[in-house]
């Protein structure tokens, strides 16, 4: 007992300027629009509005334990095997709350705010859609984080990256993702700029309607921006630009020499492009085969040389995306870029950074055999 009160006085005789420091985790970040957000870290509830599966790949798994809600129509509606893919593996994701999509307004301001999250992780698009509501989440604690892979630049790409690591403490898992993104597309762009190759016309569409009925094209982001930044002329690149429809004649006046059509796991019609998760390659060949027959398309270069490629929709806004450009790449110079395998790099990707093994068609050519 003696011993025991002379230990406690020695204790209390401690100055507190020799006491252990309290850690914070109070951190400031920049997200890429430019705005510091100070706020716990890693965080804790966090709602995501855009980029799940990349929130995933770059957290970890384990960063979905703090995911509270999430706009989740885009992935579960528009890529449903894929989805399902998710939720077999990770079953919690069905019960996930839903708070709405921004673009069909149906997002719910009120629903975020119930949740209680330290962080909404928007899209750019998404932040400039709910401008108004800022202060509203403001008043309700609710921290608002902006990434964007939608731009489809290098920079928006890698400090998106960077983002994310810092919200889910994956700081250097976010820098191997990143700088691995900049190899695989700084060799594009290095190939590209030594050879000085002609440039190809280049039209890129949204094959979800089929050939009967022209999809939307891209200017200057996402499957638009990639296209140039792959070596391409895009020719929607001087009327349209975000996303949008080029009239008949101007696709067949340009007459381009190479044009990738994107799809996803689902279409219009049975004549729709298809691509994605359990897609067999000869379906997605046979959708592609079908825009050959479309009205006024058999003189263009790219139908005569048989120069029709197929994307997975989905495999653009994304750091997943950087096989993509490589493909693109490799289907305007083939021999240029004859070395690489993209769609083993996708499949890679997937093997190294998320729980699921995907299995379809995501990157395929008509001269494929």
């Amino acid at each position: 007992m003696k011993n025991l009160l002379i230990f406690c006085t020695l204790l209390f005789a401690i100055p507190s300027w020799a006491a252990p420091a309290q850690s914070s985790n109070t951190q400031t970040i920049t997200d890429v629009l430019g705005r510091s957000i100070t706020l716990e870290l890693p965080a804790k509830r966090v709602v995501i509005g855009f980029y799940g599966e990349d929130y995933m790949a770059i957290g970890g798994e384990q960063s979905f334990d703090h995911v509270i809600g999430m706009s989740k129509e885009i992935w579960q509606k528009w890529r449903p095997k894929n989805w399902a893919l998710y939720v077999k593996h990770r079953p919690s994701l069905a019960t996930l709350p839903e708070v709405g999509k921004v673009d069909t307004q149906t997002f719910s301001v009120e629903k975020v705010i119930s949740l209680k999250p330290d962080v909404l992780l928007l899209a750019d698009w998404q932040y400039q859609a709910l401008k108004s509501e800022m202060p509203r989440f403001e008043a309700a604690g609710v921290h608002v984080v902006v990434v964007d892979y939608n731009a489809q630049t290098l920079e928006r790409h890698i400090k998106s990256t960077q983002v994310i690591g810092e919200l889910t403490g994956q700081v250097h898992r976010a820098e191997v993702i990143a700088e691995q993104y900049k190899v695989d597309t700084q060799l594009v762009f290095d190939r590209l700029a030594k050879a000085n190759l002609p440039q190809p016309k280049v039209y890129v569409e949204y094959g979800f309607t089929g050939p009967q009925e022209y999809g939307y094209t891209f200017g200057a982001n996402m499957w638009g921006r990639m296209a140039m930044l792959a070596g391409g002329d895009n020719i929607a690149a001087p009327f349209i630009k975000w996303w949008g429809h080029l009239n008949p004649e101007q696709v067949i006046a340009a007459r381009p020499d190479v044009i990738f059509l994107t799809g996803t796991e689902f279409g219009k019609n049975e004549q729709s492009t298809l691509m994605g998760e359990g897609v067999s390659k000869s379906v997605a060949q046979q959708r592609l085969a079908g825009f050959e027959q479309r009205m006024g398309w058999a003189s263009l270069p790219a139908v005569q040389n048989h120069r029709i490629y197929g994307m997975y929709h989905y495999g653009s806004r994304s750091i997943m995306d950087a096989s993509m450009l490589q493909f693109m790449a490799k289907a305007m110079y083939p021999k240029l870029f004859a070395d690489i395998h993209p769609e083993q790099k996708y499949r890679d990707f997937y093997a190294k950074y998320l729980p699921v093994t995907p299995t379809g068609t995501f990157m395929v050519s008509l001269q494929d055999k």
